[in-house]
């Protein structure tokens, strides 16, 4: 029993482990970026820190006066620009190597150093996803059970072991796919499918057993339901569908191909769920903050290195996204000062514009802890 529990928690911190490096990676990739960005635009960049806190480790080079570091707590990490923040300190000369800081730089260049960001890691992302269809397949949604009656035969059905590949024409990579190709219609209607069955693929018309009017992206039960996906029952009383993931390989240039659409579709996911948390129809509940995102992580990372891949691909899109949104205190928002900037001649007073960012980031400290809040409640 000692032995189990020891293992248990080993596991455990493992897994966390994982995530952290996950998320500290993706983080890592996204301030590099701008790092690129701005080298090459000739930004000061006073510091370049990988974590917060701290700092356990720092090199100051000589001649560029950069700071490189390496600090205590791994949920982040920045690329410190002289001057982002509306104030510079006079450079020394022979020091900067002609770099100027943040501000004095014109907008578009500003644009160029936060776009860059968010570049990088769907960069990055695309890179992982596309190794992961090389190496592994693209992980597919596969039928594990069916229900036939008087009304649904076999014929109008999937079968047991089909893996889901199109539906209605539209190629499928997540659940969000499937919704999406059958919203709207109704019980009865005839859907055809691609599906891989018996070791090729064929076209398979599907009789909808119920209506396909899902009340957000998490309504999967409905999905299922509507597909005569068999359903279980578990010792704990509750019913779970016989649906599951399985691998399914492509062709090389096909699997390029896929990878690309596949980050579009995450990237539309993420959007999806942003209208629905904005409309009400999917409730604040869905969310979670960084607890709850190690947690999650640290299940998928766990399971293997695909699905590692996987759920780093799906965090560097995440990043990419949510960075450009225009919320104060992230790049989307800086991008549009700089456009106001561009576009008027002039810019938004600096001190303004640095509440606007300090408000906006306190509100988004709140708001993670308040959605990692109602998850444990």
């Amino acid at each position: 029993m000692a032995l189990l529990s020891l293992t248990t928690v080993l596991n455990t911190v493992i897994s966390v482990i994982l995530a952290v490096l996950i998320l500290l990676g993706m983080i890592t990739v996204h301030e590099f970026g701008h790092y690129l960005a701005g080298k090459a635009l000739r930004f000061k960049i006073n510091e370049f820190a990988i974590g917060f806190g701290p700092a356990l480790y720092k090199r100051k080079g000589k001649k560029s006066g950069e700071v490189f570091s390496v600090r205590a707590l791994p949920l982040g990490g920045y690329c410190a620009f002289e001057g982002e923040d509306g104030e510079s300190t006079p450079l020394k000369q022979g020091i900067s190597g002609g770099a100027k800081p943040f501000n004095e730089h014109p907008p578009w260049q500003r644009i160029v150093v936060l776009f860059a960001g968010a570049f990088a890691n769907y960069v990055a992302a695309l890179v992982i996803i596309i190794t992961s269809f090389l190496c592994f397949g693209q992980m597919a949604l596969q039928v594990n059970g069916v229900v036939y009656d008087d009304v649904y035969t076999q014929s109008q059905s999937f079968v047991a072991g089909d893996i889901i590949l199109q539906a209605d024409g539209s190629d499928i990579y997540l659940t969000s796919d499937l919704m999406a190709a059958l919203s709207g219609m109704q019980k009865g209607d005839i859907v055809p499918f691609t599906v891989s069955r018996g070791g090729g693929s064929e076209v398979v018309y599907v009789a909808l057993r119920r209506d396909c009017d899902f009340e957000n992206s998490s309504d999967v039960g409905k999905l299922w339901g509507a597909l005569g996906i068999d359903t279980e029952i578990r010792q704990d009383g509750n019913a779970y569908y016989t649906v599951g993931v399985t691998n399914y390989r492509f062709g090389f240039f096909k699997s390029v191909g896929r990878a690309f659409s596949y980050s579009f579709k995450i990237a539309g996911t993420i959007f999806k769920v942003l209208g629905e948390l904005l409309t009400g129809s999917l409730g604040i509940d869905a969310m979670g903050g960084p607890v709850t995102t190690i947690m999650l992580t640290s299940q998928v990372a766990s399971q293997g290195v695909q699905s590692f891949l996987e759920i780093a691909a799906y965090i560097g899109v995440n990043l990419a996204v949510f960075n450009l949104l225009p919320i104060p205190a992230l790049d989307g928002s800086k991008i549009v000062f700089c456009l106001i900037e561009w576009i008027f001649k002039k810019p938004v007073p600096r001190k303004i514009e640095a509440v606007i960012h300090a408000v906006g980031f306190a509100a988004i400290l709140v708001f993670a802890v308040l959605v990692d809040i109602l998850q444990f409640i």
